[in-house]
């Protein structure tokens, strides 16, 4: 069974369907989190309800069909975040 939702975003509404069999609560998702992940990866993603209404997105990001709509300057403070991130202490060093 799929259970379908509209949110608008930027002045466009999509609408998400979801499986039901992908569909958990946070208390399901905290006490058995192997659970949603055996989910993800049998579906490709997995919905975490919180009170009642869908509060998270769990995706596989190996999937190739999973696609961000970036612009460039996104795309490129992606990339420097995690240059930043992985090289941090030789940029301390360095700025010594």
């Amino acid at each position: 069974m799929r259970l379908g939702r509209t949110y608008p975003i930027n002045n466009e509404v999509i609408l998400m369907y979801y499986d039901t069999n992908t569909i958990f609560s946070m208390t399901q998702a905290n006490q058995n989190f192997s659970q949603v992940a055996k989910a993800v990866e049998q579906k490709g993603q997995a919905v975490i309800f919180k009170n009642n209404k869908p509060k998270f997105l769990v995706i596989d990001m190996e999937k190739d069909s999973i696609q961000f709509d970036l612009s460039e300057d996104e795309k490129i403070d992606v990339v420097a975040k995690r240059v930043l991130e992985k090289y941090l202490p030789a940029f301390k060093e360095l700025a010594k």
